[in-house]
């Protein structure tokens, strides 16, 4: 087990790692602190946000699914991805473990969208937006899903540190800033906009203060993690 892992409890979930060497705050996915119960963490070498955000690189497939394979080995009780641009991937890795896998929170479009009245929209936060294309909601039966999207790519903290990897120290707050600011534009653009589904796992952190200053839901990966670890580990009332 990693420096990274949390042990103890029962069904532990299985995360797929991105090769990122960023500070991961509480609230980050790869955070052991964000959860209440045991996370294993598994990095695929070679899977850079570039060749996963900007390239959505088929190559990295079957790297993917023998690291999904570890994990459930290891004793993971279901895998999720640390990247929601792993959507690409849902059905090859959901087909290659016997566990539950959700390798993106984008899986939640549908259901969010059938949860708000007719006519409005769910918003997107996610890494890039010119790499989210249709293929990417097709994966999960989202492509009629109404959506409004921002990306954070021009950000200079964002792209600096996650999608550059240019330096390994994170400034939070200054990323704070930028994320509120995307979150803010998108809600005073789209005043239809019912809810929020952030697919970029580096903005979770922040969620809390996205739903303050847009009055809307907010759902992410961790939102989607800690209901598939409540459905494996159902207590009598």
């Amino acid at each position: 087990m990693t420096g990274e892992e949390k042990t103890g409890g029962e069904a532990p979930i299985g995360v797929l790692c991105l090769e990122t060497s960023f500070t991961k705050i509480p609230g980050h996915i790869r955070n052991p602190v964000t959860f209440g119960f045991p996370v294993i963490y598994k990095v695929v070498r070679g899977a850079t946000p570039e060749r996963v955000v900007s390239m959505g690189d088929p190559r990295l497939l079957d790297p993917f699914v023998d690291a999904a394979r570890e994990l459930e080995a290891e004793g993971a009780a279901a895998i999720t991805g640390a990247c929601g641009f792993l959507v690409l991937f849902q059905r090859e890795l959901a087909g290659a473990v016997g566990v539950p896998l959700y390798a993106s929170s984008l899986i939640q479009l549908p259901m969010v969208h059938r949860m708000l009245r007719p006519g409005r929209k769910v918003g997107l936060l996610v890494a890039k937006k010119t790499a989210l294309t249709r293929r990417h909601l097709e994966a999960v039966g989202a492509e009629d899903v109404p959506v409004c999207v921002a990306g954070m790519e021009e950000e200079p903290e964002f792209r600096e540190v996650m999608l550059e990897g240019r330096r390994v120290e994170l400034d939070a707050g200054r990323l704070e800033r930028e994320v509120l600011g995307q979150a803010v534009r998108l809600a005073r653009d789209n005043p239809d906009m019912g809810a929020v589904v952030i697919e970029c796992t580096d903005l979770v952190p922040f969620a809390h203060a996205i739903q303050e200053r847009t009055g809307v839901p907010v759902f992410d990966i961790v939102t989607l993690t800690e209901m598939v670890h409540l459905s494996l580990t159902r207590r009598p009332y």
